[in-house]
């Protein structure tokens, strides 16, 4: 059994986390295969954007505990180091638009690699779950980083260390993911979405994205020279010149990612 699927379609990578028999949890060969699906994608010319979901009654419950309790297993160190590290750097590392359709349960490193993805969808029945601090261990595959900075250092030290269950329209409503929808038209919804940023100028997209990610620890000044530097850079783009175009033109752009 696969335990990733992907396909692509209209220019959408489409990204299913499949061991839904425990709940998509990742052990170390579901691990590597997403790094290597990832890195396909960013090669990919004909992938514009990521769609990422998971297969059944859950998105991701983190870490598979039988692994980590296997004598012959992988430690600790190494799970962080070389299974999660790598994906939450690759989800923020390549410039094209990743959107999360949070289909079920997202707990431990399951919700921060959702909290990664640069737009992320949810069911209205699906709970966010920092369980961390349940097994005694620390938030990882970079919780520490994002959720402080996405709904502030209280709301998150709380999540963290009371390990409260945050349903999806809490979620929205503190600003934690883009937006909830009914259970049944989430993959439609977010597949829309994704299509959507597909059709758009995609090199554009991964420069902002490149932006975002430097915003989070540059000062002003700093911000100010890197959009000169990437402005200019767009602006050299097919995409920015057809977009004038058809705007002076009245029509409708036909965008290609270059």
């Amino acid at each position: 059994m696969e335990l990733i699927q992907h396909h692509i379609e209209d220019q959408v990578c489409i990204i299913k986390l499949n061991r839904p028999k425990v709940f998509n949890s990742f052990n170390k060969d579901m691990a590597m295969q997403m790094q290597a699906i990832l890195d396909d994608c960013e090669k990919n010319a004909d992938v514009r954007a990521i769609l990422l979901t998971g297969e059944g009654k859950a998105f991701c419950a983190g870490q598979d505990l039988q692994e980590i309790t296997d004598p012959n297993g992988p430690e600790l160190s190494a799970i962080v180091r070389e299974h999660y590290n790598p994906i939450i750097e690759r989800i923020r590392n390549i410039e094209k638009p990743i959107v999360c359709a949070v289909n079920g349960v997202a707990a431990g490193a399951g919700a921060n690699i959702a909290l990664a993805c640069d737009i992320t969808i949810a069911g209205e029945s699906v709970a966010f779950i920092q369980a961390f601090s349940k097994i005694g261990l620390i938030p990882d595959s970079g919780g520490t980083f994002f959720l402080p900075r996405i709904i502030g250092i209280q709301k998150a030290a709380a999540l963290m260390m009371l390990a409260d269950k945050v349903m999806a329209a809490d979620a929205e409503k503190m600003g934690m993911i883009y937006k909830v929808c009914a259970d049944e038209s989430l993959m439609e919804e977010t597949l829309k979405v994704a299509k959507k940023l597909a059709s758009l100028p995609t090199i554009g997209l991964g420069l902002t994205k490149r932006a975002l990610n430097k915003s989070m620890t540059n000062d002003l000044t700093s911000q100010l020279a890197l959009e000169d530097e990437l402005q200019t850079a767009a602006g050299k783009t097919y995409d920015y010149n057809e977009g004038v175009a058809a705007f002076l033109e009245k029509r409708k752009p036909n965008f290609k990612g270059e």
